[in-house]
């Protein structure tokens, strides 16, 4: 294929077309075949049509939860990339535009997922096998034995608000949460 890219032949109904044993046809399905750019121009040409240019769906950004919710106010807002310019934390390039403003237009545009947070258990400082847990109205600390389900879960802003940061902590894997 030419430089990698594939292309579709379609026609003005919005046909693919496709080839198969008996000849060509357009199809009304979502797709038809896929040809390099020469192919696509001769057969355009033959069966009338128009040659497409097919592109991969870029990968979504990954943002934070905070990001997340300034995307979704930038999507109802008059002037989504001034809304973006406005809050997009600075961090100015040669062009005095911040790569977390371009970051977030590229979500904006192209789609984003929310970044899953870390979670960590913490160990009591000066024990061998104690680790805090929280407790059912989340802002008790309490103690709890070594049993790794019993620990608690702890994000990096809780550890800050619960004043951990010089515990021991060790990352929890998707599978024990």
């Amino acid at each position: 294929m030419s430089e990698e890219k594939l292309y579709a032949v379609k026609n003005d109904e919005g046909k693919w077309l496709c080839i198969e044993a008996k000849g060509c046809h357009y199809w009304s399905r979502d797709d038809g075949d896929f040809f390099d750019q020469h192919d696509a121009d001769i057969l355009a040409h033959v069966y009338g049509g128009h040659v497409v240019e097919l592109i991969e769906k870029p990968n979504p950004e990954v943002v934070s939860k905070a990001e997340a919710k300034m995307l979704d106010k930038a999507k109802t807002a008059s002037y989504p990339a001034n809304y973006i310019s406005m809050h997009a934390h600075p961090d100015p390039g040669a062009n005095g535009t911040s790569y977390d403003e371009l970051r977030l237009m590229r979500a904006l545009v192209n789609g984003y997922t929310v970044a899953k947070e870390k979670k960590y258990n913490v160990k009591v400082p000066h024990t061998k096998e104690v680790w805090y847990y929280k407790s059912g109205d989340a802002d008790l600390l309490a103690i709890c034995p070594a049993d790794k389900k019993l620990r608690g879960k702890f994000t990096e802003s809780e550890i800050e608000h619960y004043g951990l940061q010089d515990c021991e902590k060790e990352e929890v894997t998707d599978d024990e949460v």
